[in-house]
């Protein structure tokens, strides 16, 4: 995370912090010890489903799978200080999700075969990307087999509404260099470095 601020500019980098297998504790102190490496380097962090910890640890926001509690019950602990991120898998959970009214963002995959996990279902494509962006109103990443490439791809499409950015785990966690290849990835996306 040091490096993060030497070529990403505050806020165009975020983390989730996703361990299913740890327990609270372990998660809490987890959360705690990104969050000042997080606040340090201008990036936001969201606990993955766990609202209780995102309060807790003073994370901005929480990302929620499909079937976790709802952006409606999430924003109900949360208030409006903290950000709220949904998952969808389609053009009607993109659409059902804008009209909740309730989530800040939504991710959206997999838009290809993912690098570092099964996948969630169906590899969805670069079609049904962008016609889930233009089936709602919130800011779309993409997320599933992202790559500097694929993602320079994504961003060259002439029509992308609501693709606020790409998701990655696989191509930045398994490189080896993962500062190379966010920087790769960042590059990708002509976001410029920090001054």
């Amino acid at each position: 995370m040091q490096i993060a601020a030497e070529f990403a500019p505050p806020g165009s980098v975020a983390l989730q912090l996703r361990e299913k297998d740890l327990d609270a504790g372990e998660l809490y102190t987890l959360a705690c010890q990104l969050r000042e490496m997080t606040t340090r380097v201008g990036a936001p962090l969201f606990i993955n489903e766990r609202v209780d910890i995102a309060l807790a640890s003073g994370a901005d926001g929480v990302h929620l799978p499909v079937a976790s509690i709802g952006a409606s019950a999430a924003r109900k602990l949360l208030g409006n200080d903290r950000l709220v991120g949904v998952s969808t898998h389609s053009a009607a959970d993109l659409m059902a999700s804008s009209e909740e009214g309730q989530a800040d963002f939504a991710v959206f995959g997999p838009v290809y075969e993912p690098l570092s996990k099964g996948s969630y279902g169906a590899v969805q494509g670069s079609a049904a990307l962008f016609q889930a962006c233009k089936a709602g109103s919130l800011p779309v990443f993409a997320l599933g087999g992202i790559t500097p490439a694929r993602a320079a791809e994504l961003y060259a499409h002439a029509e992308r509404p609501n693709l606020a950015g790409v998701a990655a785990i696989g191509s930045i966690l398994g490189a080896d260099s993962p500062g190379q290849a966010t920087r790769a990835m960042l590059a990708a996306l002509k976001v410029a470095p920090s001054s």
